[in-house]
Formats: C-alpha cells, sequence, structure tokens
C-alpha cells in the first residue's frame, strides 16, 4: 500500500475520532465549537487525485453529520471547501502552485497561514449560513463564523504542531 494513502487514511480517521469526541463536546460560550476535523481537507496532498478527495470529503462531511445530527450541513460545507481548494491554493500561494511545491505541515509561514484561513473562513460560513439559513441572522452568523474561526484555526495549528515529522 501507498504511504501517503495510508497516511491520509490514518489522518482522516484521526481527525474525524478527535472531532467527534472530543471538540463536538467542548463549546465556548455555547456556541463557540472548534472544528479541526476539516483539516484533513487542507492537509490533503497537492497533486493527488482531485476526485479521491471530493469523494473523501464526501465521506468525512457525511459522518459528521451523523454523528452531529446536522441534516447535511457538514457535508455541503466539506465539499465547497474541497472544490474550491485549488482556488485558495492559487490566491494564497500564486506561483508556487503552478509546480505543486507546496507542504503545509511544515513551518508556518504567511502563505499557508492565508490558506488555512481562508479555508477555515470558506467552510464556517458555508456551514453557519446553511445553519440559520435566514437572513435576518446575519450578524449572528458573521459573529459565530468570526469566533469559530479563531478556535478553529488555532486547533489547527497546535495539530499541526503535534504531527509534523522532525527531518532533523
Amino acid at each position: 500500500m501507498n504511504s501517503t494513502l495510508l497516511l491520509n487514511i490514518l489522518r482522516f480517521i484521526s481527525l474525524l475520532a478527535l472531532q467527534i469526541v472530543v471538540f463536538n463536546n467542548m463549546t465556548f460560550l455555547g456556541f463557540i465549537m472548534p472544528l479541526p476535523y476539516i483539516l484533513f481537507i487542507i492537509l490533503y496532498p497537492v497533486n493527488s487525485n482531485r476526485s479521491a478527495l471530493i469523494i473523501s470529503s464526501f465521506a468525512l462531511g457525511i459522518i459528521m453529520d451523523l454523528f452531529s445530527n446536522s441534516g447535511g450541513i457538514h457535508t455541503t460545507a466539506c465539499l465547497i471547501l474541497a472544490y474550491y481548494r485549488p482556488y485558495l491554493f492559487k490566491f494564497a500561494f500564486g506561483v508556487s502552485y503552478e509546480y505543486q511545491t507546496i507542504k503545509l505541515n511544515e513551518s508556518l509561514t504567511p502563505e499557508r497561514f492565508s490558506f488555512i484561513f481562508l479555508a477555515v473562513v470558506l467552510h464556517h460560513l458555508t456551514l453557519f449560513i446553511l445553519e440559520a439559513f435566514q437572513v435576518s441572522f446575519i450578524l449572528d452568523i458573521l459573529i459565530r463564523s468570526l469566533l469559530s474561526t479563531v478556535f478553529t484555526i488555532i486547533s489547527c495549528i497546535i495539530i499541526i504542531y503535534l504531527i509534523k515529522s522532525n527531518k532533523r
């Protein structure tokens, strides 16, 4: 079995289990919840098969919906993030994306941070817009998206530094 495939399967299972067991039970102020399970979509290899990413993002979202009883909003948000991921890469990295020389799980640079930030904002805005599904809650949607984005980015950066391999 390919080591990249094995790493992705392990990352999928561990991030999903961590989200379901730990982070789904952790809320701040009653409505802010970090969602680091999207780190699987963010850290998926750049030069890998895009349809495999979309299929695995669908599986990730549907499993989250089953455990959260949320009716498909996680699936939709994960699929939108997986679909727009190449555009976010191109926006954040520019020419480096053209040559596919990007590794996100190394040290945090401004380009990597901007990509993670844009990916988390896109996911959270989609998720909370679909959750509220009313224009009258726009201020609540923006506040929840902003605060959840902050906590998700902090937890994602901590997880990236915990799982990054030391190459010394």
